[in-house]
């Protein structure tokens, strides 16, 4: 996409609990997941400067996946916890299932390295409530933030269901200039959006091959429109495409912000589906294949 190059200089902060995902086809019975991966890969893959501060728990801290990221050129920086996240993601016709066993310690504001506390922008990736309301005063207040909104949306009981909670205000979702949820967790609805949504923050919801749909807040309430999906060749995995689209969304805005804004979402559809051709972090594609799928598949008008 024309404004992104390699290596921009802004830097881009990524933060959240890594998730070990139930996968009966890794050897070890599960794979490296959350939002912090997922986003972070994209962003470095997508030619930024990006650091990730990862809380892992001791079998987490010793993924393979990790070494992944440190090869994309991310920086990172783990913070041991006692107790990190484990889903078990099913797909179903009628959208995903989700099973919780084992929730997350906080991951605290506190474990930032100072060097690190000045990025231009910030994905705050939350996957088990493990960010609280200290992380909306962290970072100063030009730096765009990006929220993945459902990690706070969920009611976690270990050998359950997660069950989606309603859509909620809170510091950090204020502090967010760019949110993302899913619609599959954002079914338990909640409070009408003009007053979830301060004035221009912007909202994309996410419905895998239905699109995505673009809401901001303006004066008179919300507007909205929506971006059409670009069609996978081949779904694999859909776990991470949501965070992929938030993470490339966020990085067109960053690194090219004159562009319009059905460019900077066609870009990020664009991520989204060719993350869902391979299983896990695998999926996660360079620039170059997002712009080879944008140019043959065409882009979504505005």
């Amino acid at each position: 996409m024309p404004g992104v190059r390699e290596k921009v200089d802004p830097t881009l902060l990524v933060v959240g609990a890594a998730s070990r995902d139930i996968d009966p086809a890794d050897p070890r019975g599960w794979r490296l997941g959350g939002t912090v991966n997922y986003a972070s890969l994209a962003c470095a893959r997508l030619g930024l400067r990006v650091r990730a501060l990862i809380g892992v728990d001791e079998t987490a801290a010793a993924a393979a996946e990790l070494e992944t990221l440190r090869s994309a050129g991310v920086e990172v920086e783990l913070v041991a916890l006692r107790r990190g996240p484990v889903f078990e993601n099913v797909e179903t016709p009628t959208g995903r299932l989700q099973y919780c066993f084992g929730r997350s310690d906080r991951l605290a504001a506190a474990t930032l390295p100072p060097a690190w506390r000045e990025p231009a922008a910030v994905i705050f990736g939350p996957v088990a409530g493990e960010l609280d309301a200290e992380w909306a005063t962290a970072l100063p207040a030009t730096t765009l933030v990006g929220l993945t909104w459902q990690g706070l949306l969920r009611r976690l009981r270990v050998g359950r269901p997660v069950e989606a909670t309603r859509l909620r205000r809170t510091r950090l979702v204020a502090r967010a200039d760019l949110l993302a949820v899913s619609s599959d967790d954002a079914r338990a609805g909640g409070a009408p959006l003009k007053r979830l949504l301060r004035p221009r923050q912007e909202l994309i919801v996410t419905g895998g091959a239905r699109g995505t749909l673009h809401l901001r807040r303006v004066a008179a309430g919300v507007a909205g429109w929506r971006v059409p999906a670009l069609p996978a060749r081949t779904v694999v995995d859909p776990t991470g495409a949501g965070d992929v689209l938030l993470a490339a969304w966020l990085a067109a805005r960053l690194c090219a912000p004159a562009a319009a804004g059905w460019r900077q979402l066609a870009l990020a559809a664009a991520a989204a589906s060719l993350s869902v051709e391979g299983v896990g972090l695998a999926g996660v594609a360079p620039l170059g294949a997002v712009g080879d799928l944008l140019r043959s598949g065409g882009a979504p008008g505005g």
